[in-house]
């Protein structure tokens, strides 16, 4: 049986007890956690299994693995506190909401360019696309509409498509509904506002880069 993945229908919960599944040297399974492994282009949460940090949190098909410094002490069916850096969480979910909606509305207002490309830290966001010219023409539009859905507070829900096989989605009504296994806020209104940048990456390639003002 696969991790219980607590952080999506738990987004904000820090801290929680889960029991260790498996223990090889420094590689941890759990039978839930809190601690997202990248996936999507959304980074990894920091955090710690007991009092130890992870080095990596890595998604192996439906499970996911944790590695742990060499000497660590954890043992299989131990009970452990699991904890993450929320201040980073939290900054990678609003930024990661903040590219899908900018993803959309350049799907919604500029006949669905290509993307080849998006990553999520807790700095920025970026989405890539082929792009004939100047991308930051677009953002006129793309940007004031954005920052309107914010305001206006919205309701995201984030649910299963397909439990078993752990395909997930977000909707907002009337806006978009989209695949993703990221973690997502509860309303738009928590992103606050947001600023876009061009980066020409050539080769007809043009980057957005999102930043939280």
């Amino acid at each position: 049986m696969s991790v219980k993945k607590l952080f999506w229908d738990e987004p904000y919960l820090t801290k929680t007890s889960a029991n260790v599944k498996n223990v090889d040297a420094q590689k941890v399974t759990l039978d839930q956690t809190i601690i997202y492994a990248f996936s999507g282009g959304q980074q990894s949460d920091s955090g710690k299994i007991g009092e130890y940090e992870v080095l990596e949190a890595k998604k192996e098909g439906l499970e996911i693995v944790y590695t742990l410094p060499e000497h660590h002490t954890i043992q299989t069916g131990q009970e452990v506190q699991i904890t993450i850096d929320w201040e980073k969480r939290y900054r990678i979910m609003k930024l990661h909401f903040a590219a899908e909606i900018i993803l959309e509305l350049m799907y919604q207002n500029y006949n669905h360019p290509e993307k080849i490309g998006a990553n999520i830290t807790s700095e920025k966001a970026r989405i890539d696309f082929y792009w004939n010219g100047n991308i930051s023409e677009t953002f006129q539009v793309v940007e004031k509409k954005a920052n309107e859905m914010i305001q206006a507070d919205l309701e995201i829900e984030s649910e299963f498509e397909h439990e078993k096989n752990q395909r997930r989605y977000w909707e907002i009504k009337g806006f978009g509904k989209v695949p993703c296994g990221g973690t997502h806020i509860r309303r738009t209104s928590e992103i606050g506002a947001i600023k876009l940048k061009r980066n020409n990456i050539g080769g007809g390639k043009e980057r957005i880069e999102i930043y939280l003002v």
